[in-house]
């Protein structure tokens, strides 16, 4: 009962966090969508998660550890995205990094970044998760800083482990809605898609330009 009750919280949590201003776009995704089994988790529908949704669901499911997950800041990329605390305390206790989907392996970089984020905090453990794959110059990093490493093949696995009361909250809050296209790290509204003057290349662009000029290049998967 306890852990049914822990999967609701999730599923509410997980409906609140969904609640954001142009957070629509249903009908517009449902070709998209169909692409997908929603009904269970996949590497393809890993890899194709928003960065905002892979945010959430990364917070979710440390929380369904029993952490308590704070977002750090509200945008894609940087050094740290999540603080956990453990139960019962007010302190971060491991800093988390999230990346979404890339073509290429997650190297060096975001790692660095994770570390100077931890040492900035007084933060002693941290964690970089994303749907794609590490470097082997990333895994040796992260062995001497103490951070550790969750791929998109180990995430899955992850997931799987959990109560299925817990995985079926994850999945729900995964695939609710518009999970595809990129959320403006700056608005909190879903992007438009775009192609470029020269070449022609599609890009998501935010529908507030030209007060608002971030962009985000579509990712080759």
């Amino acid at each position: 009962m306890e852990q049914r009750n822990l999967a609701v919280k999730i599923v509410d949590a997980a409906i609140s966090l969904l609640r954001r201003p142009g957070g629509s776009g249903e009908r517009a995704q449902t070709a998209a969508r169909a692409r997908f089994d929603t009904r269970k988790w996949t590497p393809e529908l890993l890899k194709h998660l928003e960065w905002r949704r892979f945010e959430e669901l990364c917070a979710a499911y440390f929380e369904a550890l029993g952490f308590t997950a704070r977002v750090l800041q509200s945008g894609a990329g940087g050094g740290a995205d999540l603080a956990l605390s453990a139960a019962g305390s007010d302190s971060a206790s491991i800093l988390v990094h999230c990346k979404p989907w890339d073509a290429y392996r997650v190297g060096i970089k975001p790692l660095r970044e994770l570390h100077g984020a931890m040492a900035a905090a007084g933060v002693a453990e941290g964690v970089l998760v994303t749907s794609g794959r590490f470097t082997q110059e990333a895994v040796n990093f992260a062995a001497k800083q103490n951070i550790a490493l969750i791929d998109g093949a180990s995430l899955l696995e992850k997931l799987a482990g959990l109560v299925p009361e817990q995985a079926a909250a994850l999945l729900k809050l995964a695939t609710q809605g518009d999970f595809l296209t990129p959320t403006c790290p700056a608005c909190g509204i879903k992007m438009a898609s775009r192609k470029s003057t020269q070449g022609g290349r599609k890009f998501w662009g935010c529908v507030n330009y030209p007060r608002c000029k971030q962009t985000f290049f579509a990712t080759s998967t």
